[in-house]
């Protein structure tokens, strides 16, 4: 059981990981802390958190894990305020969608990863964002994946894996690079997709037109260009390379569609189609 577990950034992920983590009867108590108060007061009204802090040195006091669920491009000066303040047993684990760039703020910080330091990463979310959106159910079922490396505590790692466990989610183990490298595929380069067809429409002159017929393909599609701005370019920033890589490479799979539309070859197209809706299936069948 996780006796104190400190959360730095109460919102949708924490929040809903310290609801489930209360709901297994997993932890003793939750202690929130943040830069704003206002969402702190929300999160101790909903039963989230069990207080707050606005010191930091008293947040972690006695904290067995400290999770960090703040941007990844604010991962280095958290990383910065935490580090004079932290006990010698205390685990550290984060949130973050990239964890390239994470475990490079951690070194720059410590000289090196701390083996007490796990990096995680929820394949979980919606598009809403704050404590008021956190529910207990979020992480049933979904995958979370760690990124340790070879210097990591053993029982850091295991204490890591089993609170995710205990929230109702499948825990894997990665590589940082891939991570990075499957993430830009399956969830960023989407985010830049829906971020970027909603802006393209929305400058068009018959815009209006444009969203008020749009159906639920439409809807369904674009829902992500939703989420939280800043969060998606802190994302965008720090994992450049690898989401660069799945620019170009859509770009030119959209150029060859693009190519096909306009000679009319109808073969290019059909085959295109036929084989995302083969790999969709396939996916949604074995993932379900």
């Amino acid at each position: 059981m996780i006796r104190q577990l400190t959360i730095y950034g109460v919102g949708l992920i924490g929040g809903s990981l310290a609801r489930a983590l209360k709901q297994a009867g997993a932890v003793g108590e939750v202690v929130g802390y943040g830069r704003s108060v206002e969402p702190l007061q929300k999160a101790v009204e909903l039963g989230v958190i069990d207080r707050y802090e606005t010191d930091i040195a008293t947040a972690v006091a006695g904290s067995d894990v400290v999770l960090l669920g703040v941007p990844v491009g604010a991962m280095e000066a958290v990383l910065t305020e935490l580090r004079p303040h932290l006990g010698a047993d205390t685990i550290i684990t984060d949130v973050g969608s990239t964890k390239g760039s994470v475990v490079a703020a951690a070194e720059r910080v410590f000289g090196s990863l701390p083996p007490r330091f796990i990096p995680g990463h929820p394949i979980a979310g919606t598009e809403q964002s704050g404590v008021e959106a956190s529910f207990a159910e979020l992480y049933q079922n979904r995958r979370v994946i760690l990124t340790p490396d070879g210097q990591s505590d053993i029982d850091a790692l295991e204490q890591v894996r089993w609170m995710w466990q205990q929230a109702g989610a499948e825990v894997v183990d990665m590589p940082v690079a891939h991570h990075d490298e499957v993430l830009a595929a399956t969830s960023h380069l989407p985010h830049m997709l829906a971020f970027t067809l909603v802006d393209t429409l929305a400058r068009l002159e018959d815009h209006d037109d444009i969203f008020r017929f749009a159906a639920g393909g439409f809807r369904d599609f674009t829902r992500i260009a939703s989420s939280n701005p800043q969060m998606w370019h802190d994302i965008c920033l720090n994992n450049r390379e690898a989401l660069l890589k799945m620019i170009t490479r859509f770009g030119e799979e959209l150029t060859c569609l693009a190519s096909a539309i306009e000679n009319g070859d109808g073969e290019t197209i059909l085959k295109t189609f036929e084989r995302a809706k083969l790999a969709r299936d396939s996916y949604c069948e074995t993932n379900s």
